[in-house]
């Protein structure tokens, strides 16, 4: 106690007498066992002096502790830090900004010494309470808050260093200290006055380097109680809209913690999402926000294992912000003005790209084999009409509805297949992703077939060739375009064998839409240059060449009754093609005849060209001249000019005729039809008369019936017969025959389900279909015969 006394000086402006300070520090390390009651007396001390004001022995007793403190490592050292706690606990008490300031420093300077042993018994609760505290002053005068504020940063700092690598300290983790520490460092960088500062003297730049520090020693275990907090405060101080502070602190979150835990903070943002789904749109539009600079940051497969519940969250939120805008929002804004209804379908649009912009750069960072997967998950929520759709229940927002969400999720299948480079196309486009994909394709919409063209284009071009075609133009030169490309693998040729034919109809059937515009020709006009480069060998060649004069044949026999724009742009597709096409195969003869068609075209017709036809103010003729043969492309000098090796010309003589498959019921041009139940009776004239059934037997028939002779002959014969048919036969003509005897069956099978199900007469009536007119016939209840059982 004498020696304690001894370092404070009669005026405590003299400071702390060093002699008698040395001599303590001596006694303390010589006898270790002491420093327990140093630490009391020293604590009583600055207790009296505390409540007695005399703020200069305070400072002094302080700076004694600090000393002892630093030249003391022994295991004695434990009761001496309870001490000293105590006094720090007084200090950041007292209400006075100078003694707050010197406790913290205190704390700081014991914060940074490493101990030997693991603390059981010391917690720290208290001092995270009152940094937090000390974190939000709101002094008076500015430079003594700013003082403060520095102070409780500096304070948690301390003490997340001291017990964030003690295993015994791990309740710092704990969701109470947690909602105290990371909203009071958030406080700090949100509420920046003091810019201009530099370094500790800033609040906001300190409690930023604080906050990437704790993040940084976040464990696996612990990112949920530290994203948390962080979410509630942007709540609670509505920083979502706008949400230029919420992003930043999410890159920072992305920034400091570990790579492998980023998908811990995707999780938390989409649960965050699910709470507020029925918030405003553009609280709901800052947090999609924030999760899209979450994923754009996210490592390159660090994004987890839930990748589907990810897209599954996000397209039922698309799907939820679509009936907000065109079902409840109808309902909600009824007796407001006009313009709010108007400025709330924006806002929910702010909210639709902001998902799509989301689901894009997820599948962006994934690897191509989860690329894949998550294109096929998407495609699965595409509604397709006459097909039941796995979540997206599209019957409550009808064809407007329906049509937003196709477009908006097939805009987001351009973003994830953007860079997806596929080393087969069986890979690419499978059968599951193809067959719905080709059925959108068919929609009576030109926004939505333009849209499945590029999402084609994306997964067809592998060699990024597609920037080099953009443009529907007659290409003087194809080889200064310096197109990449290389041999067709085994594994395309089969696929163009198995699925070439559907590409083949769709991009025909796609040609005759009326509301085709130039940007759809553009686009058909790339997906057959793209399918050249990367998928044609002699066979597809050929193929390819079948369409375009069939396309060609289309547009001037004209039987859908096209617009005359339209007629024009096919005929200009089909020349910008085959200019393309003879200088890809580099057949002189070929390339003769196509420029020889395109110079009579520029002379006399040059509305068949599409750098004509696609002008604003190109003049379109009332008909086309079908006998003015030079201005058209024909089979016979296309098959004379590839009579080499290699090239089946035969087929080309084989009008190409598109597949009848069952798209055109999965696309409905429709979207939504009033069904009505109609039990269909077969009239009696269209039944066969069954007089004729009946074959009349005579003596003749009974003789051909026994006589077996020749039957073999003629059974090998018929059996050569179809051998040959299924061998030499166009496929076209074996699908047409196959197509008739299924129809056959189904006439036949309905004829028989009629005449057995056919329901009782009924005095309401029963509904019939004559030539295609529903009628309506009613049977009097006397006319109506009963069973016996039923007539009382």
């Amino acid at each position: 106690m004498r020696l304690v006394d001894n370092i404070f000086p009669e005026d405590p402006k003299d400071g702390l007498v060093k002699s008698d300070m040395e001599k303590l520090t001596f006694y303390a390390v010589s006898a270790p066992e002491k420093l327990d009651r140093i630490g009391e007396y020293l604590a009583e001390r600055l207790s009296r002096d505390v409540v007695r004001h005399r703020y200069g022995y305070v400072v002094i007793a302080m700076e004694a502790l600090d000393q002892l403190l630093m030249a003391c490592h022994s295991q004695s050292i434990k009761p001496f830090v309870e001490s000293f706690l105590h006094m720090v606990a007084k200090l950041l008490e007292s209400g006075e900004p100078d003694l707050q300031v010197l406790g913290t420093n205190s704390f700081v300077k014991f914060a940074n010494i490493e101990e030997d042993t693991p603390s059981y018994h010391r917690r720290y609760d208290f001092f995270v309470s009152q940094f937090s505290a000390m974190c939000h002053s709101t002094h008076e005068d500015s430079e003594t808050r700013n003082r403060i504020r520095v102070a409780g940063i500096k304070g948690l700092q301390g003490v997340v260093r001291k017990t964030v690598n003690d295993e015994l300290q791990a309740i710092i983790w704990e969701p109470q200290h947690m909602d105290k520490l990371i909203p009071s460092m958030l406080f700090n960088m949100q509420d920046n006055e003091d810019s201009e500062r530099s370094g500790e003297e800033n609040p906001a730049s300190l409690a930023e380097s604080c906050f990437r520090e704790l993040l940084g020693r976040a464990a696996y275990g612990n990112m949920n109680n530290a994203v948390h907090p962080v979410l509630v405060h942007l709540d609670n101080h509505h920083l979502w809209d706008p949400n230029d502070f919420a992003v930043s602190c999410f890159r920072i979150i992305m920034y400091s913690i570990q790579a492998q835990h980023s998908h811990h903070v995707i999780q938390q943002v989409l649960s965050h999402l699910d709470t507020h789904s029925k918030n405003t749109p553009r609280v709901r539009a800052g947090i999609v926000q924030v999760l899209l600079e979450t994923v754009a940051i996210a490592a390159k497969g660090s994004i987890g294992p839930t990748v589907l519940e990810v897209f599954n969250t996000l397209l039922k939120h698309l799907r939820m912000s679509v009936d907000f805008e065109l079902g409840d929002g109808s309902r909600r804004n009824s007796a407001s003005s006009h313009s709010s209804t108007r400025t709330k379908e924006s806002e929910e649009r702010i909210v639709q790209n902001a998902i799509i912009q989301t689901i894009g750069f997820f599948g962006g960072n994934l690897p191509d084999y989860q690329r894949a997967e998550v294109m096929m998950f998407i495609m699965g929520k595409v509604p397709v009409y006459g097909t039941p759709c796995h979540t997206l229940d599209t019957v409550k927002i009808g064809h407007q509805g329906t049509k937003r969400i196709q477009a908006m999720l097939l805009s987001s299948l351009i973003m994830v297949t953007s860079g997806f480079k596929c080393k087969t196309m069986c890979a690419g486009l499978p059968v599951s992703f193809l067959e719905p994909l080709c059925s959108i394709s068919l929609m009576e919409d030109s926004e939505l077939r333009q849209l499945v063209l590029e999402i084609l284009h994306n997964i067809i071009d592998r060699h990024d060739n597609r920037a080099k075609l953009r443009g529907i133009r007659i290409i003087p030169n194809v080889a200064a375009l310096k197109i990449k490309r290389e041999k067709i693998s085994k594994q395309d040729v089969v696929f163009m064998k198995k699925h070439g034919q559907q590409l083949y109809r769709h991009i025909y059937l796609g040609c005759k839409e009326d509301d085709n515009v130039q940007k759809n020709f553009e686009l058909l006009f790339t997906a057959l240059a793209l399918i050249t480069i990367e998928l044609a060998n002699e066979e597809v060649v050929i193929d390819l060449m079948r369409l375009s004069i069939a396309l060609q044949d289309m547009a001037l026999v004209n039987e859908e009754n096209m617009p005359m724009f339209i007629r024009c742009g096919i005929m200009a597709l089909v020349a910008a093609y085959l200019n393309f096409l003879s200088q890809m195969i580099a057949n002189p003869p070929f390339c003769q005849h196509v420029s020889k068609v395109i110079e009579m075209r520029n002379l006399d017709a040059p509305h068949l060209l599409p750098e004509h036809v696609f002008r604003e103010k190109c003049v379109l003729p009332d008909s086309l001249d079908r006998d003015d043969v030079g201005l058209y492309f024909q089979t016979a000098d296309l098959a004379e000019a590839l009579s080499v090796p290699g090239y089946n010309v035969e087929r080309l003589a084989i009008p190409y005729i598109p597949q009848v498959t069952d798209e055109d019921r999965l696309s409905r041009r429709k979207s939504f039809v009033d069904t009505i139940s109609l039990q269909v009776d077969i009239l009696s004239n269209s039944l066969p008369d069954q007089s004729q059934l009946a074959e009349e037997i005579t003596f003749e028939t009974l003789k051909k019936a026994i006589d077996t002779t020749g039957l073999e002959e003629q059974e090998r014969e018929r059996r050569r017969q179809v051998m040959e048919k299924f061998q030499k036969a166009p496929f076209e003509e074996i699908a047409a025959h196959c197509e008739s005897k299924a129809s056959m069956l189904h006439d036949r099978l309905a004829q028989i389900f009629e005449l057995t199900i056919r329901p009782p007469p009924s005095p309401s009536g029963t509904v019939t279909v004559t030539s295609g007119h529903v009628q309506y016939q009613s049977v009097p209840v006397y006319e109506m015969k009963f069973p016996d059982l039923c007539v009382y």
